[in-house]
């Protein structure tokens, strides 16, 4: 997923993609790169980001969307408001991705549900003024996956189809850096819960934490990728469905990888167990047991 941002004040890259114009052409590089979605938003969900007023988003994001999907272009729409879902859907939208997992507009699922297209619910706590004081976790991996299938129950009760729900754990949103880095390196705990997952890691505070203190390196937003790709890489070999970058040429790159280390990894797992089923018949053939318990 190649991030297009309309935005004057986005964490990394806002205004350098303002005006309709040069966001469509920027989609389209993104397309040409390989995103396999462009996700377009008109309003920063960074820390400390103020809203937008909704006919502002609108403005920025429907007129994006429709001349990108009139060009061939799979979009989704990043926005927490029902209105701009419903139009970015209207103009050819083929997905909805909302970092407040519908917290910020109880209309959203009723919107998604009725449109029927495929939905992304991030963990998230509060918007981006106040996110911060709420990064507060017994278990964070335990309570972003309990908090996350609430949402779940949530959705499907308003018709969203379960099928078409991705869940994303909402890297920086109310979450400290050790917050983020235990929830990539838990992404199995809310695999397990059945739900694609998508991870938003790119050029984010965390990664910028990590590389801070060292000598020659720069630590601002757009100097971040090379750590996102080893972020977006991780979470692509641990079963994520989808990785969000701002780099999506080197964020292909960083999924190809990431494909054939897990290819790698069950043609070992393959290998090993039928090495080890040889052997349990040789054992058993000399009337030893099969295998341990403990492997059992």
């Amino acid at each position: 997923m190649g991030i297009l941002n309309v935005t004057p004040d986005s964490f990394s890259d806002g205004g350098l993609h303002a005006g309709t114009r040069r966001a469509v052409e920027h989609g389209l590089r993104l397309a040409a790169q390989g995103a396999d979605l462009v996700d377009v938003g008109g309003e920063s969900t960074r820390p400390g980001a103020s809203p937008v007023p909704l006919e502002e988003e609108l403005a920025r994001v429907v007129p994006v969307v429709r001349e990108l999907a009139r060009a061939g272009v799979a979009v989704s729409v990043d926005t927490m408001h029902a209105a701009v879902a419903a139009a970015a859907i209207e103009a050819g939208a083929r997905l909805v991705n909302d970092v407040s997992g519908g917290l910020v507009d109880p209309a959203m699922a009723a919107c998604v549900a009725d449109a029927g297209v495929p939905y992304v619910a991030s963990h998230w706590r509060a918007p981006g003024g106040e996110m911060d004081r709420h990064a507060v976790y017994g278990d964070v991996v335990r309570d972003v996956t309990s908090e996350l299938l609430r949402r779940v129950d949530v959705l499907v009760a308003a018709g969203i189809d379960p099928g078409r729900i991705v869940l994303d754990p909402g890297l920086g949103f109310a979450k400290r850096a050790d917050h983020d880095w235990e929830l990539l390196a838990g992404l199995p705990a809310l695999l397990a819960a059945g739900f694609p997952v998508l991870v938003g890691a790119s050029r984010k505070r965390f990664l910028g934490a990590a590389l801070s203190g060292r000598a020659g390196l720069d630590t601002e937003p757009r100097a971040r990728d090379a750590a996102t790709v080893a972020a977006s890489a991780l979470a692509a070999a641990a079963g994520a469905f989808c990785v969000r970058v701002h780099d999506v040429a080197a964020g292909v790159q960083a999924v190809c990888v990431a494909a054939e280390w897990a290819a790698a990894g069950r043609d070992a797992g393959a290998r090993t167990a039928g090495a080890t089923t040889f052997k349990n018949r040789a054992q058993e053939s000399r009337g030893r047991p099969i295998v341990s318990a403990s492997l059992r």
